[in-house]
């Protein structure tokens, strides 16, 4: 591991290559966490940046009880990649931008019939996740945010295979030279957010000792909110490829806004992972911005222990949004903002995104995948091109 994982406070550590950048205010935020009640400790992943009191891009060990706030308000944001029928050599970007169309308009009833023919199992999948709401004392009507992909650092995108780094995978399924990947990054949309306001209101940020029936309560309604984001982004992906007439199979699919029960320095506890990707499963797609690669790994179990079971879920932010247009406002203007910088369609028509989007304000994806195969915690197995991304066609619901 060398010198990838560091102390930065007591019962905190970074995972960061020498050469990585880190906020000091990100660092400030998870040593302030330590001073939590029942923190046994936190680990700042490479792609560590401020949040809202809470930095995001850091998993958090607690004994004894645990803190919603440190979830945040997007439970069970996360990942999910396809494989799909679509050509990936002489891609048509007008065609496709053309049939992707609007996303972030509700689902019209021919729609849904459309997108139930082609796939069967969606009535089930929605009154599944209706009944768990309703379970949870949830109301079911938040079903009419689905599907969405909502603003900031959310996406939709179709992925071309660059390079596979890692021989040995590949005959992976996801791992496909001659068609294209469908990624979806999404969560829950309101639900969350509504979930922690609640919770805030009542608990302030005080946390809840396990057991309780305040807990048990908001562990209920959490996993509703996972098993909506979860429907969420298989929606968004279907209604895509609905639209683009081809068939899609989901290979991958990872939440990275969550809190769970989990064994670590031999005593269970609590993981909260606030912008932080499990390391469960096989393989773990980290995006990259709209503007470099994404990277497919391969989580190291032996190595889970140093990092809390955690990776980085992306690029991580490298400057605040509220400073985006003032850094890039001469550079960009004037320049074709649809045009990524690896020769990709990018769909973006709020004024504010295309600013705190750019690929500039985000860290370089290949110094947060060095740090992690640097720290033994990944293996790197392929990387992926941006073909089209899209963020929003307008008003986000």
């Amino acid at each position: 591991m060398g010198n990838f994982i560091s102390r930065v406070a007591d019962r905190a550590t970074l995972v960061a290559a020498p050469r990585l950048w880190i906020e000091g205010a990100a660092i400030q935020q998870l040593s302030k966490t330590l001073e939590l009640p029942g923190m046994v400790r936190a680990v700042g992943m490479p792609d560590l940046h401020p949040g809202r009191g809470y930095p995001i891009g850091a998993a958090f060990f607690t004994a004894g009880r645990f803190y919603p706030a440190l979830v945040g308000g997007d439970i069970g944001c996360g990942v999910s990649v396809w494989t799909t029928e679509l050509p990936a050599a002489k891609v048509k970007l007008d065609k496709l931008d053309k049939l992707v169309g609007n996303l972030d308009g509700p689902l019209t009833g021919e729609e849904r019939q459309h997108m139930a023919a082609a796939y069967p199992e969606l009535d089930a999948r929605v009154a599944q996740v209706e009944q768990a709401l309703a379970d949870a004392g949830l109301d079911p009507g938040w079903m009419r945010a689905a599907p969405s992909l909502g603003s900031g650092n959310h996406f939709l995108e179709l992925q071309r295979l660059e390079d596979v780094l890692d021989p040995d995978a590949a005959d992976d399924k996801v791992l496909n030279t001659k068609h294209l990947n469908l990624v979806v990054h999404t969560g829950s949309r309101g639900l969350g957010g509504a979930i922690l306001r609640e919770h805030v209101e009542q608990f302030g940020h005080g946390g809840l000792a396990e057991g309780t029936p305040e807990a048990l309560d908001y562990v209920r309604r959490h996993q509703a909110a996972v098993a909506f984001a979860e429907l969420n982004r298989w929606l968004v992906a279907v209604r895509v490829l609905v639209r683009l007439g081809v068939q899609g199979s989901q290979r991958l699919d990872v939440n990275h806004n969550t809190v769970t029960r989990e064994r670590f320095d031999g005593a269970d506890g609590w993981v909260h992972r606030k912008g932080a990707t499990p390391m469960s499963g096989e393989l773990v797609l980290i995006p990259g911005s709209r503007d470099h690669f994404s990277y497919l790994v391969r989580p190291i179990g032996e190595a889970s222990e140093s990092s809390l079971g955690s990776l980085a879920h992306g690029a991580g932010r490298k400057w605040m949004r509220a400073d985006c247009k003032a850094r890039l406002g001469r550079h960009i203007k004037g320049k074709d903002v649809s045009k990524g910088a690896l020769g990709s369609r990018i769909i973006c028509n709020d004024k504010d995104l295309v600013y705190e989007e750019a690929g500039a304000a985000y860290k370089p994806i290949d110094t947060v995948i060095d740090s992690l195969v640097g720290a033994g915690l990944v293996e790197a197995v392929a990387s992926f091109r941006p073909v089209l991304t899209y963020k929003t066609r307008g008003e986000c619901c």
